[in-house]
């Protein structure tokens, strides 16, 4: 099936921008007029709603609201602009990672973004901004102004718990940080943490950091998630688990169940492997390229469920796969409780440093895009589509309808073919099935780890390198996959 993603934003995206514009400049609005090139003052924009309550920039339109456009030759070169400098930790501390959007109004191009609010306090070059109104102050010297900022994210953001008696010891920083740095230079190949130590990394991402207020220093929530041995995090977090439950079979009880509460990282990948497991893939062209949608819903509801809720709740989260539906629940901190409307709701991070790591890492996407990927990928999927509604439980359900039709014809065929081949035939067979079993792990391991030799897939499943590599020559035929180097350092990674 050819699916093709339309450019820009749609057309529910450009009313909801040429509403924001009508509605004129506030507290969580700002325009800009900027044709060719971004003013400093879009920083400290960026920097004053990250320490408010977060809000929309505009460029391209006057202060009036009059759409005047940027330089369609000069969006490339902006869009750049403004992400290497928001992910340079000489100028944002901690540093941020949030992209311009293209649009078109009135035939004119503009440029905008969302900009979350932040758990921890964001300073652009030393100073801190503040909103009010419509305007961005700088209140690094009112010592009063600044500790307000610090209590009303204290109140907030759970992530932001110092603490102080955490040691570089009680983190697996050594297995875990190559690992990042590799998944980030895959996001994007210039990545500047390829550049930093260990700890330059871990401060600019906010994980180490100083509570004026109590006058502690030390490790966070956030940083004992993300890397902290299996034995601190339980210390810290005592309630953090993610049941997932497999109800294909077994509606009263379960199928397969798998109970998470290791580090963030590594929980991921074992969430994401537990829903390939019990779920067929689907493989669509997409722009011109192969894509698995499977991975592609699962990467939203593991990303979801891991960086969007309230660690402090002894409520277990839960990923439950049944005949007709995977569904999603996690304890939540609701600022607009309901059901969410993709074309009309605006994104809260419950956890921003959480948020922001799995964004540098690639494995979620700029606050909001992955509700519209999950209603996006679903209609592939299945012709259907999520539902997502936000209370004191955040709930997702995605529809499988299709899968699991799929599923019974094929082990219908299957009997069928039990009971009429040979041995010899039951034998190809077996092998057709195990090279299927194969080609998913592969694709799901590649999409996590960004590539591969053909050793190491051998040992991802299970299986003699001959077989891996001849796994690999057929993935690459079809195009799914490309080879990197010479044959005798030779690896592989999904093609972009």
């Amino acid at each position: 099936m050819l699916y093709n993603e339309s450019r820009g934003t749609n057309k529910s995206m450009n009313t909801k921008l040429e509403q924001i514009i009508h509605n004129g400049e506030g507290l969580t609005v700002e325009f800009k007029r900027c044709k060719d090139e971004l003013p400093s003052s879009v920083y400290e924009t960026v920097s004053s709603f990250s320490n408010r309550y977060g809000g929309h920039i505009l460029l391209g339109v006057e202060d009036d609201g009059k759409i005047v456009g940027v330089n369609k030759k000069a969006v490339a070169q902006m869009k750049k602009d403004f992400a290497n400098l928001l992910n340079n930790p000489q100028k944002f501390a901690p540093t941020l990672f949030i992209s311009l959007e293209e649009a078109e109004l009135n035939g004119k191009a503009i440029l905008w973004c969302y900009v979350p609010p932040n758990s921890q306090v964001v300073m652009l070059g030393g100073k801190i901004f503040d909103r009010a109104e419509d305007c961005d102050m700088d209140i690094t010297r009112n010592s009063e102004m600044v500790s307000q900022i610090h209590r009303r994210k204290a109140a907030d953001y759970s992530e932001r718990k110092i603490f102080p008696y955490a040691k570089d010891e009680d983190f697996d920083f050594a297995r875990l940080l190559p690992k990042i740095r590799r998944l980030a230079a895959n996001r994007i190949p210039d990545h500047s943490w390829l550049s930093m130590s260990d700890e330059e990394i871990i401060k600019s991402a906010g994980l180490y950091q100083e509570s004026r207020e109590l006058g502690s220093t030390g490790y966070n929530l956030a940083a004992i998630l993300l890397f902290g041995k299996d034995d601190v995090i339980r210390s810290c977090t005592a309630n953090y688990i993610t049941d997932a439950i497999c109800r294909r079979d077994n509606l009263d009880r379960y199928d397969d169940r798998l109970m998470v509460s290791t580090n963030l990282i590594d929980a991921y990948e074992q969430l994401i492997d537990f829903i390939s497991k019990h779920t067929l893939d689907r493989f669509h062209i997409i722009n011109g390229q192969s894509v698995s949608v499977r991975a592609s819903i699962a990467r939203e509801l593991v990303s979801n469920i891991l960086v969007h809720r309230d660690y402090t709740s002894a409520y277990p989260a839960k990923i439950i796969i049944e005949r007709e539906r995977i569904m999603t629940e996690n304890w939540s901190l609701p600022k607009t409780p309901g059901k969410i409307d993709p074309d009309n709701f605006a994104p809260f991070p419950k956890n921003p440093l959480l948020a922001n790591f799995f964004i540098n890492i690639g494995r979620a996407d700029v606050l909001g895009s992955g509700v519209r990927n999950l209603y996006k990928f679903t209609k592939i999927y299945s012709g259907g589509e999520p539902e997502l509604s936000d209370g004191d439980v955040f709930k997702t359900v995605v529809p499988f309808k299709l899968l699991d039709t799929e599923m019974q014809m094929s082990n219908k065929v299957s009997n069928k073919m039990s009971n009429k081949v040979s041995n010899k035939m039951s034998d190809k067979v077996s092998n057709k099935i195990s090279d299927n079993n194969y080609r998913e792990k592969i694709i799901t391991y590649l999409s996590t780890n960004g590539e591969a030799s053909a050793a190491d897939i051998a040992s991802v499943i299970n299986r003699s390198s001959k077989t891996a590599r001849r796994t690999l020559s057929q993935l690459v035929a079809e195009n799914i996959i490309i080879p990197i180097g010479a044959n005798r350092n030779r690896k592989y990674k999904l093609r972009d």
